[in-house]
């Protein structure tokens, strides 16, 4: 009877040892989320609006697919993003969105993914290097030429400046090149300052009174980023949209209530959540061994005063 229940009882042991191993194959080493879809995905900054609806279209994009979405904020610093990275890596994550503080910086942090077979997808800005699946992003050349174009209308003839977003970014150097195509293409409107105000509301005050300071005939301003649109308004106080026409980009909700109130004049309405969401529908595609464009394009509007309650 010894003999026979201590036979049962090692045929037991190992049945439940085969089942644990067989489960634990089955789920992975991706884990989380349904069939092992964990996402890291890390944002530049959750301090600007902008991002914050690029993580929510993520987040409700991953809940609908049944996926975990595993979230960090780099807070625009390049060192906290690569290890924000690196800690995707260690989770083995099965996919990693990265929104880049830095395009050329964010580089070995992809790279370090690549090693370890992590497919990496880039949202509204691109990496400058590493094997990136795709880049989700609006056309931010685009988008700076139709707000060239617009601040042009707006002004007809006179000097204008340029608020420059982060040194380093794509959008930043995109925005810039089709603002100046547009100024390029005339000869009624000159930039007589351009400077960098980091894609910040506190920044752009700052600068918009030292440019107003300097060239105090300014008769408007294009943001690359709608933050700083709204400090160029706090500092031009009753002049704001009125003698010194402001366009920004973005289309956040501050910037269009600004619109509607005669503050600003323009913006160019980006689609945040709808990166988000594309980031996570492509990473699971890329999971799940399906092929994905490199470029995917996100669509930019010219918001104004006359079609600004189309965006409300």
């Amino acid at each position: 009877m010894r003999t026979r229940a201590t036979t049962l009882l090692a045929v037991l042991m190992l049945a439940a040892l085969v089942t644990a191993l067989v489960v634990g194959c089955q789920r992975g080493g991706g884990g989380g989320g349904e069939g092992g879809q964990r996402i890291g995905l890390s944002v530049s900054t959750l301090n600007n609006p902008f991002f914050v609806s690029l993580r929510d279209g993520a987040q409700q994009a991953a809940d609908d697919a049944g996926a975990e979405l595993v979230i960090s904020d780099a807070q625009n610093d390049t060192a906290q993003q690569q290890d924000d990275v690196q800690n995707f890596i260690s989770q083995q994550v099965s996919a990693i969105l990265v929104n880049p503080v830095d395009s050329d910086a964010v580089v070995p942090a992809v790279e370090a993914a690549n090693d370890a077979g992590i497919p990496v997808i880039a949202l509204d800005r691109k990496a400058s290097g590493g094997d990136v699946v795709a880049t989700i992003a609006s056309d931010n050349v685009q988008g700076g030429r139709m707000a060239g174009e617009e601040l042009i209308r707006l002004v007809g003839s006179g000097n204008v400046a340029q608020l420059e977003g982060i040194p380093g970014t794509d959008p930043a150097r995109d925005r810039g090149q089709g603002f100046q195509e547009a100024i390029d293409a005339q000869s009624s409107v000159k930039v007589v300052a351009s400077q960098t105000a980091d894609f910040d509301r506190s920044e752009g005050l700052t600068v918009t009174e030292n440019i107003m300071q300097a060239n105090s005939d300014i008769k408007g301003i294009f943001a690359q980023n709608d933050e700083m649109a709204l400090g160029a308004v706090q500092a031009l106080g009753d002049q704001a949209g009125d003698d010194v026409k402001i366009a920004g980009f973005d289309g956040g909700e501050d910037a269009l209530n600004a619109i509607q109130d005669g503050t600003m004049n323009a913006t160019i309405a980006q689609q945040p959540d709808k990166m988000g969401s594309l980031g996570v529908e492509t990473a699971i595609s890329v999971i799940n061994g399906e092929s994905v464009e490199e470029n995917i394009p996100v669509e930019v509007n010219l918001v104004t005063q006359d079609n600004v309650s189309e965006f409300l």
